[in-house]
């Protein structure tokens, strides 16, 4: 082992009564989604949306990402060790979550959202909006796997490795504290830049006017970080091969950054009103009839 290795010892869980026990990754992965509500209601109330909404929104998101993310690592990354046991599916406390299968069932997800809530928008416009709240929840989540010490990076003597205690090495059917590149860092600040990118475009460039813009740089500008970001992480998925050039999470990456060019490109001739500075003007509009009518004498007494 590296003299030079950050050991990383710190316990999954934060605490435990008997067997029941809180981790740090379901609290990250609850700040993931307050953070993102926060972020994805400031929008709304800037644009006047019904608030209401949103909590319908939350459901429909949160819901998709657990059953999404779950189902992606039993079918992309591991079916031989569910395929005769399917019940234990279900057993999420084991771990085993993949954000492709996530992304997959929260774009059905907001699909669906759109069309049977927001039936007057386009369905890019609840896109446009709920991106940035995933990658700052996909910044959360990946320092969950830290502390989870799970999805790890290669061998390496860096100076900045990280040696994890705890992280069981399936192939040597032990502990490994090999020092190793950590990956999850490396994603997580990818994430949490590209979240103060998409942030700053929405805000101070307006790419809320250019339909699909800040949902086409979500995907091409996140996907491709995980697809570089791969070239360092522990092979995952048992159903590729290990001399494949490309692993799981790359073959599935390709297909998210073509669909963020497509989209990037497409924005270009879909330019659409400021939702906000409309709603702005209506605002002052009911202001000023409200003043005038206030400023407007009664009505002369009756005399008989």
């Amino acid at each position: 082992m590296s003299i030079l290795a950050i050991e990383w010892n710190v316990e999954p869980a934060m605490f435990s009564i008997g067997t029941f026990e809180i981790r740090w990754y379901g609290l990250l992965f609850a700040i993931s989604f307050f953070v993102g509500y926060q972020i994805v209601q400031s929008m709304f109330k800037r644009e006047g949306e019904d608030l209401k909404r949103l909590d319908k929104l939350l459901m429909y998101v949160l819901i998709a990402t657990v059953v999404g993310a779950r189902l992606g690592h039993v079918f992309f990354y591991d079916w031989p060790s569910y395929r005769d046991d399917l019940w234990s599916i279900l057993n999420i406390r084991e771990g085993g979550l993949a954000s492709h299968g996530a992304a997959i069932t929260i774009i059905i997800s907001l699909f669906i959202f759109s069309k049977r809530i927001l039936k007057e928008k386009p369905v890019l416009w609840i896109f446009d909006r709920v991106a940035p709240a995933i990658a700052i929840a996909a910044f959360f989540i990946r320092i969950g796997n830290l502390f989870n010490h799970e999805i790890m990076g290669i061998t390496t003597n860096v100076p900045w490795a990280f040696s994890f205690s705890q992280y069981w090495n399936n192939s040597i059917h032990g502990f490994d504290a090999s020092p190793r590149h950590p990956a999850q860092l490396y994603e997580a600040l990818c994430y949490l830049l590209i979240f103060g990118l998409l942030i700053w475009i929405f805000y101070k460039k307006k790419g809320y006017t250019r339909m699909g813009l800040i949902t086409g740089l979500f995907f091409t500008l996140l996907f491709t970080a995980r697809f570089f970001i791969e070239f360092i992480k522990e092979h995952q998925a048992e159903n590729i091969a290990d001399d494949s050039v490309l692993n799981m999470g790359q073959y599935l990456s390709i297909p998210c950054i073509v669909l963020g060019l497509f989209f990037v490109f497409r924005s270009r001739k879909h330019i659409v009103p400021d939702l906000a500075e409309l709603h702005a003007q209506q605002l002052a509009i009911a202001d000023s009839e409200t003043t005038q009518d206030k400023d407007k004498p009664g009505n002369p007494p009756k005399i008989e």
